[in-house]
């Protein structure tokens, strides 16, 4: 598959991936908003924070490493994908471990909710592990699919996985409230198991038809997607299980930064559980474009990335077509979510209030609330260029980097853990905030030096992707004043009509700033046109 091929698929994946996540965070919005109508915030804290952090830490700890080693270049070329499905089965084994090591963690070491607040927290505490390691039954799948850019399968999956997860959670918060935490144990093993069952249903039928035979598909049939042992090869590919245990090492840390918040708030009770479940309501409603647009980028360009560059090779001894669209992709993508962030940020700061008090009425609107969002506004710009940066540098990286990496990362979770619990006693929920915007800040340094480095003696200069034009800057900066006023003066306890007045006020501001992204960024939106979204575009740049 040639480097415009693969960008191809690389960037329709994106889109799907961008429409997915879309879908799926508009119905966790809705979701949350119907059951904070229906059951406790306490309730809901454990449910988002701890019962999410248990699941989040089993898939991750389980099945990151191997994504990520399995799906870099050469994965199923020069690797037989004999040894990669093998190597991938080890992470049903590990999720079991991690699961009984987690559990245990879970009912006995850590503060029990009170049972009338929030009742079946044991019971719950075992499904979530469970509903985890039943996820892990389709992993040999995903890589498969993801592999070879099966754009529509994960949409299908996933949307129907979470379709049923939320129609189970609305039914049962309506019918059985009583059952407690039972009926979002229930929605999230509904979710893995039909997650499982699409991706084996949908294999099932692909293998040995003829569109399998077009595609030189180099899986044959079911049985061939079970471990086993070839004469004459090892069982895995030992150069991709080093790889594999690289990236094993670095999880560890990715995670701690990842979800730093949840732990501290879930092993040190920094917060109440009743607070938990207002600082991750807002968290999520903060986090949703970020989520739904900047993660399936990631997820996408680093396929494209690790594909297209040879992992650990000098820039100068890889195909120079190949590096040259490399460097165009990564400096439009660094300009495309420099701008998203900024927007967010400018827009968010004079908005925090009305969103908070539309969603979820006083409850979220008084106190921290506001404040929470905007600050959360500001870091959406520093989990922009990070998501990107490192898709770059962990696609680009040697082993022995990636090992090196490990040590920086160290730091950073040392560092994180301690500024956040240091930073949350003299701020509360903001100081969560505010050490993963200095951390994240760290990491997005070390990402630019690599990629300075990496480019610093060819002609291609992709970190020009971080300077928007002064017009858009000066147009974000006019709109920021313009919407700041108008929330003092028209927003937000006067009455619907002067809160619709504040809306239009932002909607003319945003307009304008778009207009001046369309005049002065075209190759932004060229790439944009062509690259995100392919179906509206021209065949050929």
């Amino acid at each position: 598959m040639s480097s415009e091929d693969v960008l191809k698929s690389a960037s329709t994946l994106a889109s799907y991936n961008v429409l997915l996540q879309v879908m799926f965070r508009v119905l966790t919005f809705l979701l949350n908003a119907f059951t904070l109508r229906f059951v406790s915030k306490e309730l809901i804290g454990v449910v988002n924070v701890r019962l999410t952090l248990l699941y989040t830490t089993l898939v991750f700890l389980s099945r990151e490493a191997f994504r990520r080693a399995c799906l870099s270049g050469g994965s199923g070329t020069n690797h037989s994908w004999r040894q990669v499905i093998n190597l991938l089965w080890l992470t049903l084994p590990l999720g079991v471990l991690w699961a009984a090591l987690l559990v245990c963690v879970w009912l006995w070491l850590l503060e029990i909710p009170d049972p009338q607040t929030v009742p079946y927290y044991g019971p719950a505490v075992v499904l979530f592990g469970l509903s985890g390691v039943q996820e892990l039954l389709a992993e040999p799948l995903w890589v498969l699919a993801q592999a070879h850019m099966f754009v529509r399968l994960k949409v299908v999956a996933e949307s129907l996985a979470m379709i049923a997860k939320c129609s189970i959670t609305v039914v049962l918060v309506v019918s059985a409230r009583e059952w407690g935490l039972y009926i979002f144990s229930a929605a999230h093993l509904v979710y893995t198991g039909v997650l499982v069952l699409c991706y084996a249903a949908y294999f099932i039928r692909f293998l040995g038809s003829e569109q399998a035979y077009k595609k030189s598909f180099p899986v044959h049939h079911v049985g061939e997607l079970l471990p086993c042992r070839v004469d004459g090869e090892p069982l895995v590919d030992w150069t991709l299980a080093r790889l594999t245990w690289s990236f094993f090492k670095q999880s560890f840390l990715k995670q701690i930064l990842t979800e730093g918040e949840r732990y501290i708030m879930t092993f040190l009770n920094v917060l109440s559980f009743g607070d938990q479940g207002i600082y991750d309501i807002v968290n999520n409603l903060g986090s949703m474009v970020a989520r739904f647009i900047f993660l399936p980028i990631e997820e996408s360009f680093y396929i494209f990335f690790a594909k297209v560059l040879e992992r650990g090779h000098d820039v100068k001894k890889q195909k120079q077509e190949d590096v040259a669209i490399a460097a165009d992709v990564l400096e439009c993508l660094l300009k495309l979510v420099l701008v998203i962030g900024l927007i967010i940020t400018v827009f968010g700061y004079a908005f925090s209030h009305l969103a908070l008090d539309i969603y979820g009425g006083s409850l979220l609107s008084s106190g921290a609330g506001p404040m929470l969002l905007r600050c959360y506004s500001c870091y959406v710009v520093l989990l922009a260029v990070n998501g990107v940066t490192e898709c770059f540098v962990f696609a680009a990286m040697s082993q022995r980097e990636v090992d090196n990496y490990n040590l920086v990362m160290l730091a950073l979770s040392v560092s994180f853990l301690v500024l956040s619990y240091v930073l949350t006693w003299w701020a509360g929920g903001v100081g969560f905030i505010l050490a993963n915007c200095l951390n994240m800040g760290l990491r997005i340094v070390h990402s630019l030096l690599y990629i300075h480095r990496y480019f610093q003696f060819t002609a291609w200069k992709p970190l020009r992707g971080l300077r928007p034009s002064p017009l858009l800057l000066l147009a974000l900066a006019v709109s920021g004043v313009i919407t700041a006023v108008s929330e003092s003066v028209f927003c937000c306890d006067s009455g619907w009509l002067l809160r619709l007045v504040h809306i239009g006020v932002g909607a003319v501001s945003l307009l304008g700033v778009l207009v001046v992204v369309l005049l002065t960024e075209t190759r932004l939106i060229q790439f944009v046109r062509t690259r995100l979204l392919p179906q509206y575009g021209k065949k050929h740049t």
